[in-house]
């Protein structure tokens, strides 16, 4: 299901990269991070679903993806705003890789046993950013509550 997105992430980590604009994964790492912190907490599961993404959907190390998400913190605590990392996405991927990182979004949200409000809707406003339709948003959604086996 995510070999594409595993695709463009490969493409893209060959690329060399602007000083301007993070790279692909540092940009997802970085979309990932604003889920995690939307409810004003910072969980450890959280933390850790955020590097096993990376990881999983990046070919990269455990340790790398660790450091990225290290980095994408540090970024997401100077940014203003999400546009410089919804502009990477955006730009890197078509239609279903997007429906693909909403979903990744979703895992993280969810990666506490438990969806905050403030999560879902910060998941839903990178939703429309990245034009993602809002039955591709609620699709994603369930595929990740179905991932993680979780029930209402």
């Amino acid at each position: 299901m995510f070999a594409q997105l595993r695709k463009f992430i490969n493409t893209l980590a060959e690329q060399p990269e602007s000083d301007q604009a993070p790279d692909f994964t540092t940009a997802l790492a970085a979309l990932m991070v604003e889920i995690m912190r939307a409810d004003g907490e910072v969980h450890v599961d959280e933390c850790h679903m955020i590097a096993r993404l990376l990881t999983q959907h990046s070919g990269i190390s455990t340790q790398a993806s660790e450091l990225i998400r290290d980095q994408a913190i540090e970024m997401v605590d100077e940014a203003i705003d999400l546009h410089r990392f919804i502009r990477v996405v955006n730009a890197h991927t078509g239609e279903l890789e997007r429906i693909e990182v909403i979903e990744l979004l979703w895992l993280v949200a969810y990666a506490d046993g438990r969806l905050d409000p403030h999560e879902e809707h910060m998941v839903r406003k990178i939703a429309g950013l990245l034009y993602v339709a809002h039955a591709d948003f609620i699709s994603a959604k369930l595929t990740a509550r179905q991932q993680l086996k979780l029930t209402d």
